[in-house]
Order: C-alpha cells, then sequence, then structure tokens
C-alpha cells in the first residue's frame, strides 16, 4: 500500500495523542509520495519511477489532505511549545495556507512561466541523478516513460484555463516555445535526456548496460520528444492566449495577484499600490547615488549617456564563454576568501561555476543557482549565461555572484541544510522574499567585504539594485495599473544599465510570474532594517559574524518570523 493511503487516514482520523512532530511527520509523508521530484531532491528513493499527477483527482485530494493537516495543527495547544517547535509549527502552517489558497484559485491551469514550468521540471528529471546501480537507470528509464502522461494532465489543466480566461499572455508562450521546440531532437543521443547513459556505471555488466542504453534511446524517441512536440504543437496552434498583460485583468484576477504578492512577499497586509510608491522612492534614492558615480568618474554626459557606454563599450564584455567563466570563478574565489570575518557558520557543501544550458539560455535570465542532488553526486550550480556575451557585462558579475553564489543562495541554502535537529521539511524550504531578499542584501555587503574593485563596479551593483527597485513599480504597473510591455521596459531601460536583452527577457519574466519580482527588494529592505535594529540596540556588542548566524542558521522563513528571530538574538545578546 502507498504511503499515501496511510497518510490519508491519519489526516482524516488523528489519533487521540495527536502531537507537532506527528503532523509534520504525516505532512512530510504525504509531500513527498505526491511529489517524486521533491522526494528525488530529499534523496528518497522510493517513488523516483514516475512524476506528480495534477489531474483533477489529485489536485482534489491535495486540497482535502492539506486542509485536514491545518486542522489538525491548529488543534494543538501552542503554548506549550518551545521555540524550535513554534518555528516548526509557524512554518508548518504558512505552507499549508499558502498552498490551499493557490488550489483554491486552482493556479494549476497557468503551469509555467518563462523561469519554470512543468516542462523544466521534465527537463531537471536527468539532473544529478544516482547512477550507482541498474536500478537508478531503471527508474528513470521508467520516468521518462512517464512523461507523455505528465505533459497530457498539464496541458488539459491549460485547456481549464482557456476555458475560463485564466491564461498566459501570447508573449510568454512566444518566449517559451523555442526552449520546448528544442528538445526535439533529431536522434535521442542529441538530447540532454540522454546523457546519463553516455558513461553508465562500469560496476553493472556490459550487457545490461547496452539494453539500458537501447531502452533509454526507445524512451527518449516514442516519449519525450513526442510529449515535447505535442506541447509545443499545443501552444502554438490551440492554447487562447490572453490579450492582456495584467494579473488582475484575468477572472478573479484581484484575488490571484493578492495570493501571488502574499506568496513571494510573505508579507500580509501591503497592497500594491503601497508597493508601487515604495518603489518609486526606492528608485529615486538609488539614482541618487548613480549620478554621484558618473560624476565621480568624470563622464562627459548625463545619464542616458552613461548607460548607453556602459552597455555599449568593448572594454566590459568578454569575448568568448570561457572568459566570462573565469571571471566569474576568479570573483566567487576572492569571495570565498573573506567570507570568515563575516560569518561565523559556512557550511559544508561546495559549488561550482557552470555555463546556462544552450537549449534554454536564449530565454533564460543572467544567472541562477541550483542547489546540490542528494548524494553529493555534485555541489550546488552557480549558472552563468554565456548566449549572447554582448548582452553580459563584466561591471555587473560581482554583484551577481554575490547574489547567487555566495554569500547568497548558495551559502544561504546550503546552510539550510545543516540546521541542527530540524525536521526534514524545513531543510529544503524556500521562501521567495527571505532568499531573494538575503541575495540582494548580499550584494549590498560586497561593498564592506571589498569585492567592487572599481566605481564601474560599483554602478553595475547600483544597476543591479535599482533593477530590483523598478521590479516593485514594474510588477505593480503591469499587474495592477494596466501597464503595456514598452513602458515597463522603458522604465527599466531609462533607470538601469541593463542590456537590451536582459531588459527583454526580465520584462517577460514579470509579465508571466506575478508577484515574485517584489520579493528581493521588499526582503532586502526588511533585512537591512533589521540589521540597523540590531546595531542600534547592541552598540559595542554588535557582532556582523553572529548576526548573520542569527539570520541563517535557521533557514528560510517568512519575514515576520524573521523579525522575531532577530529580536530573541538581540534580547540574548543583551542578557
Amino acid at each position: 500500500m502507498r504511503m499515501l493511503m496511510l497518510t490519508l487516514m491519519l489526516v482524516a482520523t488523528p489519533l487521540q495523542a495527536d502531537t507537532l512532530e506527528s503532523v509534520i511527520d504525516d505532512y512530510w509523508a504525504y509531500y513527498l509520495d505526491e511529489f517524486p521530484l521533491a522526494a528525488k531532491r530529499a534523496g528518497v528513493k522510493t517513488g523516483s519511477d514516475r512524476l506528480a499527477s495534477v489531474d483533477d483527482e489529485s489536485r482534489s485530494r491535495r486540497l482535502q489532505s492539506e486542509r485536514g493537516f491545518l486542522d489538525r495543527l491548529r488543534r494543538l495547544d501552542s503554548d506549550a511549545w518551545d521555540d524550535n517547535e513554534r518555528v516548526n509549527g509557524e512554518l508548518l502552517e504558512w505552507i499549508l495556507e499558502d498552498s490551499i489558497g493557490a488550489y483554491e484559485l486552482d493556479l494549476s491551469r497557468i503551469p509555467f512561466n518563462t523561469f519554470w514550468g512543468f516542462f523544466m521540471a521534465a527537463i531537471s528529471a536527468s539532473d544529478g541523478i544516482a547512477t550507482n546501480e541498474a536500478q537508478h537507470y531503471e527508474d528513470y528509464i521508467a520516468r521518462l516513460n512517464d512523461i507523455p502522461r505528465y505533459f497530457d494532465e498539464n496541458v488539459e489543466n491549460m485547456r481549464r484555463g482557456a476555458a475560463d480566461g485564466f491564461v498566459l499572455p501570447q508573449i510568454v508562450i512566444d518566449g517559451v516555445l523555442p526552449a520546448v521546440r528544442a528538445q526535439v531532437k533529431d536522434s535521442a543521443d542529441q538530447s540532454s535526456f540522454f546523457s546519463p547513459f553516455e558513461n553508465i556505471n562500469d560496476r553493472i555488466p556490459a550487457g545490461e548496460r547496452e539494453s539500458l542504453r537501447s531502452r533509454g534511446r526507445k524512451a527518449i524517441e516514442n516519449s519525450v520528444m513526442p510529449a515535447f512536440a505535442a506541447v509545443a504543437e499545443f501552444l502554438e496552434n490551440e492554447y487562447t492566449a490572453s490579450e492582456t498583460l495584467g494579473a488582475e485583468a484575468l477572472p478573479d484576477g484581484k484575488a490571484f495577484y493578492a495570493h501571488q504578492i502574499r506568496r513571494y512577499t510573505t508579507l500580509t497586509d501591503t497592497s500594491s499600490d503601497e508597493i508601487h510608491a515604495i518603489g518609486l522612492k526606492e528608485v529615486a534614492r538609488i539614482r541618487a547615488e548613480m549620478e554621484a558615480i558618473i560624476e565621480r568618474v568624470d563622464f562627459d554626459g548625463d545619464f542616458k549617456a552613461f548607460t548607453e557606454f556602459m552597455r555599449t563599450d568593448p572594454r566590459f564584455y568578454a569575448t568568448s564563454a570561457e572568459e566570462l567563466l573565469k571571471e566569474t570563478a576568479w570573483i566567487a574565489k576572492r569571495i570565498d576568501h573573506v567570507m570568515p570575518g563575516f560569518f561565523a557558520t559556512l557550511p559544508r557543501q561546495s559549488y561550482g561555476v557552470v555555463a546556462v544550458p544552450d537549449e534554454i539560455a536564449p530565454n533564460y535570465t543572467t544567472g541562477a543557482y541550483r542547489g546540490a542532488p542528494p548524494g553529493g553526486s555534485r555541489g550546488g550550480e552557480y549558472w552563468v549565461n554565456t548566449y549572447a556575451l554582448d548582452q553580459r557585462p563584466l561591471y555587473e558579475i560581482a554583484a551577481l555572484t554575490l547574489h547567487e553564489a555566495v554569500p547568497g543562495h548558495h551559502h544561504q541554502s546550503a546552510l539550510s541544510l545543516e540546521i541542527p535537529g530540524a525536521p526534514d521539511f524545513r531543510k529544503s524550504l524556500y521562501f521567495s522574499a527571505y532568499g531573494e531578499g538575503w541575495a540582494l542584501y548580499a550584494e549590498f555587503l560586497g561593498e564592506e567585504m571589498g569585492i567592487y574593485r572599481d566605481d564601474y563596479e560599483r554602478f553595475g551593483r547600483l544597476s543591479y539594485e535599482m533593477w530590483r527597485a523598478c521590479r516593485l513599480v514594474i510588477d505593480t504597473g503591469l499587474h495592477a495599473k494596466g501597464w503595456s510591455r514598452e513602458k515597463a521596459q522603458a522604465f527599466l531601460a531609462d533607470n538601469t544599465s541593463l542590456s537590451k536583452g536582459n531588459i527583454r527577457a526580465e520584462v517577460d519574466r514579470y509579465i508571466s510570474w506575478p508577484g515574485q519580482a517584489l520579493s528581493y527588494k521588499l526582503g532586502e529592505i526588511k533585512i537591512r532594517e533589521l540589521r540597523a535594529y540590531a546595531e542600534d540596540a547592541l552598540g559595542d556588542r554588535f557582532d556582523i559574524r553572529t548576526f548573520h548566524d542569527a539570520l541563517l542558521v535557521n533557514g528560510a522563513m517568512p519575514l515576520a518570523m524573521l523579525e522575531r528571530q532577530v529580536i530573541r538574538y538581540v534580547e540574548r545578546e543583551l542578557e
């Protein structure tokens, strides 16, 4: 009997002596059974032969189950919890409330954006798989053969969305189509899905190795590539995309956008109008700092002329992908060298600098971070986009590396895997306002760490900060105030030195992913507020290393919970 059946029994008829630990254990068992790729990332061996189900029955089952978990959680005596239990309970409650809200809004009708989605989840199915035993390959082949079913269910959800008018804009469809089509190759050997079969473990007998390769090719040719071709055909010829861009223009759009704001900012009482105003204020402040740099370098021209100079002067661009990757890796090691001076706790997990895969690079962002898979087959990956080198200025690499690698995403997420005594559900937990806010704060911290070598790199850092401030204005402008794509691109171009290619990709990302872009700046503002509070309260006792530990060693959490953690830290330091 599958783990899920036991879980549903526990949800429906909780034991008399229900505890926080039992609720957490039951929830985690349920989650791993429902979402096999998450289980794979968590190192769980069962279920790695399949992908999640996203049909009507599965959605209804999950909604009922999660309402049951939330009810059990709220029936517990939270006054009796210690500090660690309170963190565990509050985190689980937040996760369940957010997930239930998404099911109630039926967000599965829009199952992708320009950055992530169901087909990207399928592509990542080959990433970091265990390759020690024949069974690992058997499971992988089964997962490949499950892709058509998984894609069909997602397409059916999109058909429901099209019938309801709850759809993506056409420019988003146009942007992702090349990445979907790119998975349809002339032969299986050309597909990234085949890479695990290229060097099968020698401990597997030769005859079995060849059989696995043959069946892997067959799965890719008969299941994977036809599934991608069918999705491309659906998106190009059947899907009825939206003629408008804004989330609030969709059916029940105000509730949808409010849910997205809460999901990504973890703020429950901040409106889109308030966020728009915060963004405009931040844009004005950062613009003044950028103007000061232009004056300091004695540039003969105004802001527009300077940003055009920064976008076009050849000195600021690599001439090969290798040069860009080498420059990035050198900056990463310079940061590694000074990390102990700013952090009392460093993670064990390593990371590397990796080029964004060719098939997704044209429509992918400048850089990203991917955590390490379980089992130690590789470390974390700091992805750098080497496509269109004339759109990847070197003066932005320092800020990008601080954000994506250390002390940004890699450092923060690797520490989350090492939280002492934490339940497993917390180790891979991610809140965008926390994670992205921390990573943007890491860019700011680079000034104190001595990472920026000249005013051009400092301008690049400010341009990145301005970029995130502009997101507050643009996201709310697009989704709540009727902004056009052109107006959003012009606002970003007028206030940053981002290249034209990056501006196009970024605005299309905001259009396709309402609310997520708000998390960076709002999270960073809160973290800097918390630092100012701690510095003021502790005076000479303030230690940057222990303060950063207070922010990080308990893992990701909503901003209100993070504030309570810092208050407790200050109280302990004053004892």
